[in-house]
């Protein structure tokens, strides 16, 4: 047996690079070196043990020289030593060295200093021979009556029931008078591992006392309490009422171990509400971060079942009282779940509550933090409205105080919940177009101006609001024509600053025939007219005419609607004219040397084809202006709707427990151990969990996916023959290979040595073995991971044969390469995450597609398969056959690292209908390990292998 397949009671940190010394050496130091010597000695003895050396000359060396020293340290060292030398002979019998541990440990129970004896008393209940515990059990039955408490509550669980006819109950009789809390907690759980019945009456006469007692003797109540009523339901009534009251006790771990088993016992509305509202005081009043995440899950829990969401969703108000926590994680995750739980009874509140606290975060001193909290809030209250529609003219004033935020993300999503209300909801459009042009003078970014053109420009329909979009456009835009006044203003600067004596500026005349200006435009200083710019000017002399575009289109679509709405020709001339003034300044200014970067070919183009439509007023791009635009955002959202709704069906139908007419009836009396999987008894699993033992969903036949993780290490004509098993759990990996001797020739010494590459570390050297001739035997090696990179395990067995003077013999084993799709899990973003994502990651990997697949979905759907990531684009957009494809995958690691993919891939149709797919698969990661793992995955997977 391995030291991981052990019970560890102790853990010693070894520190790596010291070498390892020799016997004779620590021999020498046992026998004839002082106090600290010893010591030191005793330690790197410890050392050598755990990792497997035999050291059977040292055992009487220190029980001569080392056993009677009085030395605290010393004393303390032997307990961990004689925990783990070996005391019995390869047959199984005691050695007979350990009879005068015995009668040293004897003697050390009757010392007087309470911590040797403390000590020697925990120490004993870690053994397990009944012979050497035997002789020493009338002086621990006499420690039971130590005055001091550490001696008693480790007496009390070194009471070892099989050793002593009557440990029930007297431990019985000692709980009943003991007063000390450790004492009571230790004595309890040895009569419950004793005889569970006498501790359930003991429970049953003071269960009115159970709040009186102490946090550590509680807890082992809850878990009694859990177990009895798990194994027998019957029990519930008698017990559920203490479970309640434990529910108020002063100890936050016995309020959630209390709040969990009343879930389990029962379903009953009561118990739920109970329950979650110790989980949400819980949360609040917890510091700890991870422990409110961890309690926030066990609330996400209770919502998945159906029966008591409807619980929940009267306490959502208390929930929301989690925002107050500063985590970003934890009010995300509260959001969410609120979200989840909103209903048409408390979409009000919930919508009151949450704009407070928007307007709360616009109060607090700018921190990234603050700003995707203001973000998630708006996302939050964006779905609340588009699910709640009365709720939207409530909201929608708040937020859109938020368009001037220095913050574009928040207001991008502001603007995009904006652009959604004002189009699904008729009632509101006066409404948003009203706040828009309040707000519209004080947007700071250049994308969001974009937008908030764009809406204006669509949804103004009255005279009254068109003319004052041209007046707030006039009033952004500043002085026109524009370079005529830039020109000035400059000139005007320059004077008084430079004290320039000479007459004007000096003027060059460009090969158009134009005037441009040199020394104004050669100046970088801000000047202070720079900073009173107003904001469209300002983007303009940045360089910046998408928007110019942008604006070109809004100032179209309002002329032709003016034009449409008022009779007076005068009147349309009037504004159509201004219009394309407007548009012709900017062009101008494009063309200039004034901007920091002049207007792209694209931008004038567009801003060209503008000035014709409002030159010519045909119906046909009077229509495409102000109808077909609008139906397009409508077709948009409509699909994005139906993509929502979709989603959300999938998730309630998951959730639903359906149950059909001629399922069979399951009777608890009547249902095999392995059946009950609804029933597990949840401390086992966690403890199960602790130990890396996790039962994991396999394959449906278990053997045939073990199978699929065995690799061959060795040849079947090497003369040792080795394979292994690789189980992957979370962080570790344990290696079980088995090992086997085909010669006739007995094998000495035979070790498995192992090395590794990447992310990897051996936590342990294996135990060399003794192989018979045809014989076999499992050895465990246990590896950490600390990332997720491509791993390589690779190594050697040496050995001796018996009998033979030759050196050592080696096998050299196969790599073991560690598949990185244990660690990679789906996952998911927003497109704007995913962009901001790819533009931040350094590391970029390509692989180009070399497969045999010939249809663009069949291989996408093979790529999902292979890495583990999920498809971001949505199905409506892959849907259909045009020859070409691209999507977005998106995963993340258990270490929290993210990985992203872009896949775009063709058919060449004019190769036939079986030609394969081509084009490339883009991977970014921020470690190049993770960029490098996924494209080595992708081009050992491309090729999809034919059954």
């Amino acid at each position: 047996m391995t030291a991981a397949e052990n019970v560890c009671y102790t853990l010693i940190n070894v520190p790596m690079d010291s070498e390892p010394p020799s016997e004779i050496s620590l021999k020498n130091d046992l026998e004839k070196g002082d106090v600290k010597s010893k010591t030191e000695a005793l330690k790197k003895v410890i050392i050598m043990i755990l990792n497997g050396e035999k050291l059977p000359g040292l055992l009487m060396t220190i029980i001569r020289f080392v056993l009677p020293l009085q030395d605290h340290t010393i004393k303390k060292l032997l307990l961990v030593f004689w925990e783990i030398v070996p005391k019995t002979t390869p047959d199984g019998r005691l050695l007979h060295e350990m009879i005068l541990v015995c009668d040293a440990y004897r003697k050390d129970l009757q010392h007087p200093n309470e911590f040797i004896r403390g000590s020697t008393l925990r120490f004993l209940c870690k053994l397990k021979e009944a012979e050497l515990l035997e002789p020493l059990m009338p002086a621990i039955r006499a420690c039971l009556e130590h005055r001091h408490s550490y001696v008693r509550r480790n007496a009390v669980l070194a009471n070892f029931e099989n050793l002593i006819p009557d440990a029930p109950e007297l431990i019985h009789d000692f709980l009943v008078n003991e007063k000390d809390a450790s004492c009571k907690r230790n004595a309890f759980m040895m009569l419950i591992h004793a005889d569970q019945d006498r501790a359930l009456d003991y429970l049953s006469t003071c269960i009115d006392q159970v709040q009186t007692f102490g946090d550590i003797l509680q807890l082992v109540i809850v878990e009694l309490i859990y177990k009895v009523c798990h194994a027998n339901p019957s029990e519930r009534a008698r017990f559920i009422r203490c479970i309640y009251n434990l529910l108020q006790s002063s100890s936050p771990a016995v309020k959630y171990e209390a709040a969990g088993t009343l879930v389990t016992l029962s379903s009953a509305p009561t118990a739920i509400k109970a329950a979650a509202q110790c989980y949400i005081d819980l949360i609040i009043k917890e510091s700890d971060n991870n422990v409110k995440l961890i309690v926030l899950d066990r609330l996400v829990e209770l919502k998945e079942h159906p029966a008591h969401e409807r619980v929940l969703q009267d306490l959502v108000m208390d929930i929301l009282r989690v925002l107050s926590t500063p985590d970003l994680e934890v009010r995300k995750k509260t959001l969410q779940l609120a979200l989840d739980l909103v209903s048409s009874r408390n979409v009000e509140e919930l919508v009151i509550v949450l704009k407070k606290e928007v307007i709360k975060t616009n109060n607090v001193s700018e921190h990234e933090d603050t700003d995707k909290y203001r973000q998630l809030l708006v996302r939050t209250l964006h779905s609340c409205s588009v699910r709640f529609p009365d709720m939207a003219a409530n909201v929608i004033p708040v937020l859109m105080e938020f368009l001037s935020d220095s913050n574009e993300a928040a207001a991008a999503d502001v603007l995009e919940f904006v652009r959604e209300a004002i189009q699904r909801f008729d009632n509101l459009r006066m409404l948003i177009v009203e706040k828009m042009l309040e707000v519209f003078h004080a947007i700071k970014s250049v994308k969001i101006y974009r937008g908030a053109l764009w809406i204006l420009g669509e949804y103004c329909s009255t005279k009254e609001d068109i003319q004052s979009v041209m007046t707030e456009v006039r009033r952004s835009l500043g002085e026109i024509p524009i370079v005529e006044s830039e020109i000035k203003k400059e000139a005007g600067e320059l004077k008084p600053e430079e004290e320039i004596t000479v007459g004007p500026v000096q003027k060059l005349v460009t090969e158009m025939g134009t005037y441009a200006t040199q020394s104004a435009l050669s100046s970088s200083r801000p000047t202070k007219k720079e900073e009173d710019r107003p904001p469209l000017r300002g983007f303009l002399l940045d360089g910046d005419f998408f928007v110019a575009a942008s604006l070109a289109t809004t100032l179209t679509k309002i002329a032709l609607r003016y034009v449409a709405l008022v009779q007076e020709k005068k009147k349309q001339n009037s504004f159509v004219a201004e219009a394309m003034l407007l548009m012709a300044t900017i062009l101008h200014l494009g063309k200039s040397s004034l901007p920091k970067k002049p207007i792209t070919d694209d931008d004038v183009d567009r801003i060209s084809l503008c000035l014709k439509v409002l030159s010519e007023c045909s119906p046909l791009m009077n229509d495409i202006f102000n109808k077909e635009c609008r139906q397009s955002l409508s077709q948009m959202l409509s699909a994005k709707l139906e993509e929502e709704k979709l989603s959300q069906k999938k998730e309630s139908e998951k959730r639903n427990v359906t149950v059909q007419p001629d399922d069979p009836i399951s009777f608890m009396q009547l249902t095999a151990k392995n059946e009950m999987n609804c029933k597990e008894d949840q401390f086992q699993l966690s403890l199960l969990a602790a130990m890396g033992n996790t039962q994991r969903k396999e394959a449906a036949d278990p053997l045939a996916s073990k199978l699929n993780k065995v690799t061959q290490l060795t040849g079947f004509s090497d003369p040792v023959y080795a394979e292994a098993y690789v189980h992957v759990n979370q962080y570790d990996i344990v290696l079980d290979v088995l090992v086997v001797n085909q010669t006739s020739d007995t094998l000495q010494n035979c070790t498995l040595e192992l090395a590794t590459l990447g992310d990897l570390k051996l936590v342990e050297k294996p135990s060399p073995l003794t192989l018979a001739p045809h014989d076999f035997a499992n050895i465990k090696a246990n590896v950490k991971v600390a990332s997720t990179e491509n791993g390589i395990i690779f190594g050697n067995i040496v050995y001796d044969v018996s009998g033979a003077a030759s050196d050592r013999n080696c096998v050299v084993l196969s790599d073991i390469h560690i598949d990185i799709m244990d660690y990679i899990q789906p996952a998911t973003c927003t497109d704007a995450e995913f962009r901001q994502m790819w533009a931040e990651f350094e590391w970029e990997n390509k692989v180009t597609v070399n497969t045999n697949v010939t249809d663009l979905n069949d291989y996408l759907q093979h790529i999902l398969k292979s890495t583990n990531m999920k498809c971001l684009t949505p199905e409506k957009a892959l849907s259909g056959y045009c020859g070409f494809m691209a999507a977005n995958l998106y995963a993340r690691s258990i270490f929290g690292e993210d990985a992203l993919a872009n896949v775009s891939i063709e058919k060449p149709v004019h190769q036939g209908p079986d030609a394969a797919v081509t084009g490339h698969i883009r991977i970014r990661a921020k470690s190049q390990g993770m960029a490098l793992s996924l494209g080595d995955k992708i081009n050992l997977s491309q090729k999809k292998t034919s059954l």
